[in-house]
């Protein structure tokens, strides 16, 4: 896969986020079912105006699977997805919106800067050694989008043939003072403390 690297403000901005702006790492999978719910209401959108979409509101779903023998908990869902072009934009240019300057002018350790500024992905890193992206976007012709990263300056992105259905999966490779992720109990626990309001059905 092409080696890129993250923008310098984007650099910081991460490092902040793994390191210090959330005391609370467990805050993740809130953080990425949003995003996955958010993929799902755009193209949901674009299934009222656009015949091609082809999906109706009970299609969509949000689905997550852990694995503890490999360490991993693993996040889909059926939404929009990206093109190569849309997840290097959104993933490699993570603080074009003045988050860095907001947080800098703004000492006080509670703002939710990754709430307000829609870079929750970044939370990932607090639990994960290894994060993976593949999505495939709703446009036609859309191939599969490869994206990972070991929280380093640098990450790996590449366009494959590889079978994905349209949507956005997410496989978070648990760091060993994470592994509690990967048990039923622990998943269970969060989704009901974070995510039981959703308008989109979540599959575990």
């Amino acid at each position: 896969m092409a080696k890129k690297e993250f923008q310098a403000e984007s650099k910081k901005l991460m490092d902040m986020m793994i390191n210090s702006i959330y005391t609370n790492k467990e805050i993740f999978l809130r953080e990425l079912i949003s995003n996955a719910s958010d993929a799902i209401d755009k193209l949901y959108y674009k299934s009222l105006t656009d015949p091609s979409v082809g999906m109706n509101k009970g299609d969509f779903r949000i689905l997550l699977t852990r694995d503890k023998d490999s360490r991993t908990l693993t996040i889909s869902d059926n939404g929009i997805g990206m093109t190569k072009e849309e997840l290097e934009q959104n993933l490699g240019t993570i603080a074009h919106s003045g988050s860095l300057d907001f947080k800098k002018d703004n000492k006080d350790e509670n703002i939710d800067i990754i709430g307000q500024f829609g870079v929750g992905f970044y939370s990932a890193f607090m639990v994960a050694d290894k994060v993976e992206i593949f999505t495939k976007s709703y446009k036609k012709e859309a191939k599969t989008v490869h994206w990972s990263c070991t929280g380093t300056p640098e990450f790996e992105m590449e366009e494959t043939d590889a079978e994905h259905d349209r949507g956005t999966t997410i496989v978070l490779h648990l760091s060993e003072d994470s592994l509690e992720y990967a048990e039923s109990s622990k998943v269970e626990e969060l989704l009901r403390k974070y995510c039981r309001f959703l308008p989109v059905p979540i599959a575990f």
